[in-house]
C-alpha cells in the first residue's frame, strides 16, 4: 500500500501543480457565468456517466474469480450501454435547454456526449488497470492525458472559445484516457453478449451502482438549483469555490484511496486485519485535514486571489465556509473503499441514501430559506459534517462490529490537535495588505500551532514512523 501511495503521490501531485496552473489561467480568461454554464451542463452529463459505470469497474476489483472472457463480455456490455447513453444524452439536451432558457446548452450537450461514451468505455479498463495494481502506468496516465487536455483547452481559451474551452477539456481528457486505457489493457469487444458473465459481478455491482445513483443527487443538486433560481453567474461563484474546497480532500486523500480498495480486497475475508490498516489511514487523514482545513478557513481570502484574480471576490465566503467540511470530507472519502473491502456494497448504498437525504435538506433550506449561495455554502457544509458521524457509525459498528467509544479513543489526540488549531484562528492576530505576504505569515503561524499539537499529543510518532518506513 505504501508503494503504491507514494506512486500514485507523484502523478496525483504533479496533476495537482499543473492543475493549479491551469486553473489559475483559465480564471483570469473567463468569467464566472462560462463556468456555471458548463456546471450546469456538466451536473446532466456525470449523471449519465453513473449509469454507464454500473458499479462494474469496482466489481472487477473485488471478484477475484474473474477470467478474460467475463470480462470481454462486461466490457461488450458498457460498450452498447455508452453508446446508447450518448444517443439519449443528445436528445435530452434539447429540454435542458428549454428547462433553463437558454440555447446554448444543446450545442455543449451533443460535445459533451462524446465525453459521456469515452467516459463510459473508460470503466472495465479502469478496473482492470486497478485490479492489477498497475499504479505507475495509472499515475502516467493521468500527467501526460492532463498536460495535452489542459495545453489545448488554454489555447481555446485565448481564442475566444468561451465555455466550449471547458467542454473541451472533458472531452480531450476522456478520448486520451481511452486510448491510452485501450492500448494497455487490450479489452475485447465481442458483438455478442454473455449474461452469465454479467451475472457474476451483479449481486456486489448492483449496490455499487445504486449508491453511484444516489451518491450524485447527492452531489449535484446544489448546482442544478442554484443554476435554476439563482442564476450561472452565482453558480460560477459557488461552483469554483466548492471546487477548490475539493483540492485538499480529493488529492490528499486521492493518494490514498485509489489503492485501499484494490490492496485490501486481498483480505476481504480478515476483517481485524482491514481495520487495523485503515485506522492507521484514519488518523493520517486527519492529522493532514486538521492542518489545511483552518489554513483554507482562516486563509480564503488570500487563497482565491492568488488563484484566480480580483473577478473571483463573492467566491471567498462561501470556500471559508465550505472549508469547515473539509476535514470530515477527507474521512468520507476513504471510508467507500473500506465498504467495498469487506463486499458490504449493500451497507454502503444504505448510507448513501440517508446521506443523499441530508444533503437534500441542507440545499433545501439553502437555496429556497438562505436565498443566497452563502447559506447555501454553510448548510452543504453542515450536511457533510453529519455524513461523517453517519458513515462512520455504519461502517465502524455495523460494518467492522467494532465499538464506536475504541473509534473515538483512538482519535482522541487529533481532537486535541483540532481543538487547538480552533483556538489559533480563533487568536490570530496579524494583518497585512499584501495577499502573498499575507497568506505567508498564515501558513507558517498555523504551521506552528500545528507543530506544538504534534508534539503535544504525541502524534509526530505518527509521521516519524511513515517516513522511517
Amino acid at each position: 500500500m505504501k508503494k503504491a501511495a507514494i506512486i500514485n503521490a507523484c502523478g496525483k501531485y504533479s496533476k495537482v501543480i499543473l492543475s493549479l496552473l491551469v486553473n489559475a489561467i483559465l480564471s483570469r480568461i473567463l468569467l464566472p457565468e462560462d463556468y456555471g454554464i458548463v456546471a450546469v451542463i456538466t451536473v446532466f452529463s456525470t449523471f449519465f456517466i453513473t449509469f454507464s459505470d454500473m458499479g462494474f469497474g469496482t466489481a472487477i476489483i473485488q471478484k477475484k474469480e474473474l477470467e478474460k472472457n467475463d470480462i470481454d463480455h462486461i466490457y461488450t456490455f458498457t460498450v452498447y450501454i455508452s453508446v446508447i447513453l450518448m444517443l439519449v444524452f443528445i436528445i435530452c439536451s434539447f429540454p435542458i435547454a428549454l428547462f433553463y432558457q437558454n440555447k446554448v446548452y444543446i450545442p455543449l450537450g451533443i460535445l459533451l456526449s462524446f465525453s459521456l461514451l469515452f467516459n463510459g468505455l473508460n470503466m472495465v479498463p479502469n478496473g482492470i488497470l486497478n485490479r492489477d495494481k498497475k499504479f505507475i502506468s495509472i499515475a502516467v496516465r493521468t500527467v501526460t492525458v492532463y498536460i495535452v487536455s489542459a495545453a489545448i483547452t488554454v489555447v481555446l481559451a485565448l481564442m475566444g472559445a468561451q465555455y466550449y474551452a471547458i467542454a473541451f477539456f472533458s472531452i480531450f481528457s476522456a478520448f486520451f484516457q481511452f486510448i491510452w486505457n485501450y492500448k494497455t489493457t487490450k479489452p475485447k469487444f465481442t458483438c455478442k453478449v454473455d449474461f452469465q458473465s454479467i451475472k457474476k459481478v451483479l449481486n456486489y455491482s448492483s449496490y455499487q451502482f445504486a449508491f453511484n445513483v444516489v451518491n450524485y443527487f447527492s452531489r449535484n443538486l446544489d448546482n442544478l438549483l442554484t443554476g435554476k433560481l439563482l442564476g450561472n453567474k452565482e453558480l460560477g461563484y459557488y461552483n469554483k469555490a466548492y471546487t477548490l474546497m475539493l483540492y485538499p480532500v480529493n488529492n490528499l486523500t486521492g493518494v490514498i484511496t485509489p489503492v485501499l480498495h484494490p490492496i485490501l480486497s486481498e483480505y476481504q475475508k480478515q476483517f481485524h486485519i482491514i481495520y487495523q490498516k485503515y485506522m492507521k489511514i484514519v488518523r493520517l487523514l486527519a492529522c493532514m485535514g486538521i492542518y489545511i482545513a483552518p489554513l483554507c478557513f482562516l486563509a480564503s481570502s488570500e487563497i482565491i486571489t492568488i488563484l484566480f484574480g480580483d473577478n473571483w471576490t463573492d467566491s471567498i465566503v462561501c470556500f471559508q465556509l465550505l472549508s469547515i467540511a473539509i476535514i470530515p470530507q477527507m474521512l468520507n472519502s476513504s471510508a467507500g473503499s473500506v465498504f467495498q473491502s469487506i463486499g458490504n456494497t449493500k451497507l454502503l448504498f444504505i448510507n448513501s441514501c440517508i446521506n443523499t437525504l441530508i444533503t437534500v435538506i441542507g440545499i433545501l433550506i439553502g437555496i429556497f430559506v438562505g436565498k443566497s449561495i452563502y447559506v447555501l455554502s454553510l448548510c452543504v457544509a453542515i450536511a457533510y459534517i453529519c455524513h461523517f458521524l453517519t458513515a462512520f457509525y455504519m461502517l465502524i459498528k455495523m460494518g467492522f462490529k467494532v465499538k464506536i467509544s475504541g473509534f473515538v479513543k483512538d482519535l482522541i489526540p487529533e481532537i486535541f490537535m483540532l481543538a487547538l488549531m480552533i483556538l489559533g484562528v480563533a487568536l490570530y492576530p496579524f494583518h497585512f495588505e499584501n495577499v502573498f505576504l499575507s497568506f505567508g505569515v498564515k501558513f507558517v503561524y498555523l504551521g506552528l500551532v500545528f507543530v506544538i499539537g504534534l508534539i503535544v499529543s504525541k502524534e509526530y510518532k505518527l509521521f516519524v514512523s511513515i517516513i522511517k518506513q
